[in-house]
């Protein structure tokens, strides 16, 4: 038969149950405490450092719990490291900005005046799918519709859109109008390169070739309005 008492708590004995709930308590209490010492913006938005730093605290903050070797005063000791490391750099990062690169990152350009910026989308580790679904949260059908779209440090995407009248003639993103790119152009018309978003006039041909990435796989271009 199993030995379900060893399954749930181990080698423990049963009478270190009520430790364990004290000690999470206070371990969720520090965890609160440093949470709003990182303020407001080390919790809703989370650069690559600031999740080293959440990832630190809970490191530290997981084995004081339910260890009885691991202390609570050498989890504070921690955490009053880490907390003082994330104001230090903090501090760093707003006075010198060769700094702020290095720990923050900087925002990128992805979309251009409705074409895709190829070297730095190379830069990025997005794949197409995945950028096109976040367009499409966006309500963006097709890249016709945006000026531009940056990836921010945080990873979140910003794009800002052409007025109505300026809309252009753009890559479709939608997964069926996309999923139809083609080598051969069948009739005259414009099309928009499937990997750069190049937009241009093509005559039928079975075969062209793309003047700003080489590529040779086209989708029929749109303009339609962004429906916000």
């Amino acid at each position: 038969m199993p030995d379900f008492e060893k399954i749930l708590f181990g080698d423990e004995e049963w009478g270190f149950v009520p430790e364990i709930m004290i000690r999470t308590l206070v371990m969720y209490l520090i965890i609160l405490f440093s949470l709003r010492l990182l303020g407001k913006r080390g919790v809703k938005q989370l650069s690559v450092f600031e999740l080293v730093v959440i990832i630190s605290l809970g490191s530290a903050a997981g084995d004081p719990m339910f260890y009885k070797e691991v202390g609570l005063g050498s989890a504070l000791v921690v955490f009053a490291v880490v907390v003082s490391a994330y104001k230090f750099t903090s501090y760093l990062v707003g006075k010198y900005h060769k700094i702020e690169k290095i720990v923050e990152g900087t925002a990128t350009s992805l979309i251009k005046d409705g074409e895709f910026s190829i070297e730095n989308f190379k830069k990025e580790t997005l794949a197409q799918d995945e950028f096109f679904a976040e367009l499409r949260q966006k309500s963006v059908s097709h890249l016709g519709q945006v000026k531009l779209a940056i990836i921010e440090t945080s990873g979140e995407l910003s794009a800002f859109f052409y007025e109505d009248d300026a809309v252009k003639y753009g890559l479709p993103i939608l997964p069926d109008a996309f999923n139809a790119h083609s080598e051969e152009i069948e009739t005259e018309g414009l099309y928009s390169c499937s990997f750069c978003g190049n937009t241009k006039k093509l005559q039928p041909a079975r075969k062209t070739v793309c003047t700003k990435c080489s590529k040779t796989e086209w989708v029929k271009s749109i303009n339609e309005k962004r429906i916000a």
